[in-house]
């Protein structure tokens, strides 16, 4: 996909890796809409992106109300005259034993995670349907991939995104709206803050431009997926694929390790 003067609603676009996506995309000079739930850091990005020759809109919203995910694709609309991405990058966490975690966490996760994307690609359908070469990137996690303990709820939210939009691609198919499934690994962003899990938990951390820049290639390039978190990531895939006991037997190792080191990871 050309992404030059495309008009593109990012979600999750004030920090981490939606403000290095932002500025990836920046380069390629499109109109895009700045969604988040805090109007400074919108705006801090919106400057950037500006400098580097692109056009940016700030819609600051919480995608959990009822009824803001049309409102933030009208506004895109009223200012762009159209939206030809969508980039479903907003999310949330909350680790630790399920059954400690409130269901208020629960269902903010499940809300944000989940829902959120499901509606607001909803909502766009119509506008990326007349583009004619519309596409839609879900960035989901590297734990939809392989479910780590201590992170059920936000597994399952992220592991459903990605079968959304696996379905919706097929059930789009030849009718000019693409999907884009990407898994990031652990990424230093200020979502993974509170965690104090390392390489030694089986989280290797690269950096949210890194993430951007594989994505918009996958973008461009027309890809299915986009992966990251390194080889040792891919192997343990395909260990999870073809022998799952055995990462269960890796993982039940290091539990105990895992579960002090996530307990506070929060970003709601």
């Amino acid at each position: 996909m050309d992404l030059r003067d495309r008009s593109i609603l990012l979600t999750g676009a004030g920090s981490g890796i939606g403000r290095s996506l932002a500025l990836h995309l920046a380069d390629h000079t499109p109109r895009l809409t700045l969604v988040g739930r805090r109007a400074e850091p919108l705006e801090d990005v919106a400057q950037l992106v500006r400098a580097r020759g692109a056009q940016a809109h700030v819609v600051p919203a919480d995608l959990t109300e009822d009824g803001v995910a049309a409102g933030v694709v009208a506004a895109a609309q009223e200012r762009f005259g159209g939206i030809d991405v969508l980039v479903n990058n907003a999310g949330n966490v909350r680790a630790g034993r399920l059954e400690e975690i409130g269901e208020a966490e629960v269902f903010a996760q499940i809300a944000l995670n989940l829902t959120a994307p499901i509606l607001l690609t909803r909502a766009a359908l119509p506008a990326l349907r007349a583009s004619g070469d519309g596409l839609v990137v879900n960035v989901s996690s590297g734990i939809a991939l392989i479910g780590m303990p201590f992170y059920a709820t936000y597994a399952a939210t992220k592991a459903g995104v990605a079968h959304f939009g696996e379905a919706l691609r097929r059930e789009l198919h030849g009718e000019g709206v693409h999907v884009l499934n990407v898994f990031p690994g652990a990424t230093s962003t200020p979502m993974m803050e509170t965690s104090n899990a390392g390489a030694e938990h089986g989280f290797d951390y690269e950096s949210p431009e890194a993430v951007a820049a594989a994505t918009v290639a996958g973008m461009v390039d027309g890809s299915l997926t986009v992966v990251r978190g390194g080889e040792s990531r891919a192997q343990m895939i395909g260990l999870n694929r073809n022998d799952p006991a055995a990462v269960d037997q890796f993982l039940a190792g290091r539990k105990r390790e895992l579960e002090q080191a996530v307990a506070g990871h929060s970003s709601l």
